[in-house]
């Protein structure tokens, strides 16, 4: 009986299995990459950050955006002018989207900003500003420089979309840069 108390630990303990060790995809195509280029070719910052740029979850993230809604073809964005000056991107896939560009904290009475599209042929322009005292102005063309803000405040709108007065595919990449 003695003997069947020490078996029994032993028996439990042996046919536990443990888990498998699981390696880290991207850690593994990380060290691939290290491993097969130069030493002094590589800044191991920048592989690890294309590593993390172009992992799937990424790309979602990218295509959805940060700060940024959609509702019924507008796309709402919101940037802080603590960053002036910054330059943001994104895309429009309908003939008659916007995006309202809400920029929180805008220190100046005067506002510049321009719309530079993927191709040039894009019908894209500034439609309106949003002052501080909730007054709109516009049409305005691909760029805007020096324009006076109205009113007390400090939450500008920059209202991008196509030109109705211009023909063209309203349609592709761009970037605005806001100063």
């Amino acid at each position: 009986m003695k003997k069947l108390l020490w078996i029994v630990p032993l028996l439990v303990i042996s046919c536990q299995k443990e888990k498998p060790v699981e390696k880290n995809a991207q850690q593994d195509s990380l060290s691939a990459v290290l491993d097969s280029a130069p030493a002094k070719a590589v800044d191991s910052a920048a592989v690890r950050d294309s590593v993390i740029n172009n992992a799937p979850a990424t790309k979602k993230v990218l295509a959805k955006g940060v700060m940024r809604d959609t509702d019924n073809g507008r796309i709402v964005r919101e940037a802080d002018a603590s960053e002036l000056p910054f330059t943001i991107g994104d895309a429009f896939t309908g003939d008659n989207e916007q995006l309202i560009l809400k920029i929180h904290h805008y220190p100046g009475s005067e506002f510049s900003a321009s719309v530079t599209p993927e191709n040039k042929m894009m019908n894209i322009r500034i439609n309106q500003i949003k002052s501080p005292d909730g007054s709109y102005d516009g049409p305005f063309g691909r760029t805007v420089s020096g324009y006076s803000l109205r009113g007390k405040g400090s939450e500008v709108w920059l209202i991008i979309g196509k030109s109705n007065m211009a023909s063209g595919d309203a349609t592709g990449s761009f970037k605005v840069t806001v100063e």
